[in-house]
């Protein structure tokens, strides 16, 4: 008794040492996820920049250039709730750096890729190194940021480098492809993964959940299947139709597959997800705030992106050039965020956010063709203001809402919900913007003289119409003039359907996303607040909700 006492004691004295020193280096820690996360940020808006060089140099059509891009997102949506329950057991530690391996070597094969079909094999295989990435780096920042203020300020700054991101993409790509060839956008991959699994081994703590049950291989079947075949039918709803056979087959396949995921998880005694979760309204609002803002984000940006390049006339490199003010705005209003929750709390926070955005984009769907680039960039930036107030926090009620034993799967959700809403923006208000485009095309055909082929070319896109232009010497300018305004009425029009699903999502944050978190903060033995669980033999319960300062 007495030995099995000692040896008790020695493994407690052990635990307490590795929570303090976990504790001590958790900023570097922090430091590491965000390098690790933005790898894959980077990689999103990079590739856009490459894919006129894919088009000269791998003959690709207009749907393999689909392909290398939505394959990718595909795979990576397809697979969080998977990867993310297998970190939760096995190790996310373990997840985060087999995943670095697996995007890296993705991107070798990528660089080498010799056709537009090998690269949409090679951008798949990234999707699966992203998908084991993003959850790992959200779910280890959860347990190793025990207090909830300072968990909420590590989730804002994480939530910035999502902004640094997509700032930094699109830069890069253009100065990497004034001097390199398309493959040098996956190249850039290499040495980032290399300093994050470097900075991995000595900062990065493993953590698991201890109570994991045993594994639920259908549940993560019907996961992938429902979750992957919604995704194919909105990736494909806009240039199939959406009342095409394929879109609908789709479309029935991952409702069935979403059902059955739902039924199989609440039987089984065992469930990849707990669909409990959803009972909570914090851990639900926060979600649906979430995907509606990256709804927005993902269609707003899909439709500026080329207001800035077929109707300014901005090459890829000026259009992110340009669009840099935006996404450092977003990256510093994130990190602050975590400040304005502690003295307004989450549901005015968040509630402030999705109603800065909602206005934002209402004034931009007033811009013209002529619109100064001082007007556009301004309420782009009162829009980044407004996803920056609402991600971090959005993010943290999620997160905080959750046992950290469960911060895998939980951060998947999270993940899942930020893709699907992105896709479904930018299908839905892609889509809007095109049915718009094309009729202001059909209204002016008669005065352009367009007709049969050439007509159908410029209802296709803004890029086709102005090509068109080119071959019809004293009526260039006319169709130029008029195909970029009606890509504009388009544009306008995409972007009050964005303002209005964004402002629902305001009311709903207000009305159901509560201001804090009545759990109980418990001190543990090093100091260390933790949320969500009673109190241990030698712990103090200091109250409810989000501790006091200095706690």
């Amino acid at each position: 008794m007495h030995g099995a006492a000692e040896t008790a004691g020695v493994a407690q004295e052990l635990a307490q040492e590795t929570d303090e020193r976990i504790h001590a280096r958790r900023w570097f820690t922090l430091a590491t996820l965000c390098l690790s996360l933005l790898i894959i940020v980077m990689d999103n808006t990079i590739l856009n920049v490459a894919i006129p060089s894919l088009v000269d140099e791998l003959g690709a059509t207009n749907s393999q250039l689909q392909w290398i891009v939505d394959g990718y997102t595909l795979v990576f949506a397809g697979l969080l709730l998977t990867t993310g329950s297998l970190g939760d057991r096995f190790g996310r530690k373990l997840a985060l750096r087999i995943g670095i391996v697996v995007f890296a070597a993705g991107s070798v094969m990528s660089a080498l890729a010799t056709s537009a079909t090998q690269l949409i094999a090679t951008r798949s295989l990234m999707g699966v190194g992203g998908a084991l990435i993003m959850p790992s780096t959200l779910s280890i920042l959860t347990n190793v940021f025990r207090d909830p203020r300072e968990r909420g300020r590590a989730i804002a700054i994480w939530a910035g480098f999502s902004g640094l991101g997509v700032a930094i993409g699109p830069v890069t790509g253009g100065l990497l492809l004034e001097h390199f060839s398309w493959s040098s956008v996956f190249w850039v991959n290499l040495p980032i993964g290399a300093l994050a699994l470097v900075a991995g081994w000595f900062f990065v703590p493993e953590t698991k959940d201890p109570t994991a049950a045993r594994l639920d291989p259908l549940g993560a079947l019907l996961s992938i299947v429902g979750l992957g075949s919604v995704l194919f039918a909105i990736i494909e709803g806009p240039s199939k139709g959406w009342a095409s056979s394929e879109v609908l087959a789709a479309a029935a396949i991952g409702a069935l597959g979403v059902l059955a995921f739902v039924a199989w998880e609440l039987h089984t005694d065992h469930p990849m997800l707990d669909l409990h979760f959803f009972t909570n309204p914090r851990f639900t609002a926060a979600n649906v705030a979430v995907t509606l803002t990256f709804f927005a984000m993902f269609g707003s940006l899909f439709l500026m992106t080329q207001y800035w390049q077929l109707v300014h006339g901005f090459t890829p490199l000026e259009a992110g050039v340009h669009l840099v003010p935006y996404a450092l705005t977003m990256m510093v209003t994130a990190p602050l965020s975590a400040r304005f929750v502690e003295r307004l709390g989450t549901t005015r926070v968040v509630t402030i956010g999705l109603t800065t955005i909602s206005l934002a984009m209402l004034a931009l769907s007033t811009i013209q063709p002529g619109s100064s680039y001082l007007r556009v960039i301004a309420n782009m930036c009162v829009m980044a203001v407004g996803m920056g107030l609402t991600m971090a926090p959005a993010t943290e009620s999620v997160m905080g809402s959750l046992p950290r034993e469960k911060a895998g799967v939980g951060s998947a959700v999270n993940d899942t919900t930020r893709q699907m809403g992105g896709a479904l923006g930018v299908a839905v208000i892609g889509s809007l913007v095109a049915s718009v485009y094309a009729a202001g095309i059909d209204d002016a055909a008669a005065s352009l003289g367009l007709r049969g082929d050439a007509l159908a070319a410029a209802r296709g896109s803004l890029g086709a119409a102005l090509n068109q232009a080119a071959g019809l010497g004293d009526g260039a300018g006319a169709l130029v003039a008029a195909a970029r305004q009606a890509f504009v009425d388009g544009l306008a029009q995409g972007l009050r359907v964005g303002a209005a699903v964004v402002f629902v999502a305001a009311i709903v944050a207000h009305r159901y996303l509560p201001a804090t978190d009545r759990t109980h903060v418990v001190v543990d033995r090093v100091g260390v607040p933790v949320v969500g669980r009673a109190p241990r033999s030698g712990e103090d319960v200091v109250g409810d909700g989000v501790p006091v300062a200095g706690s």
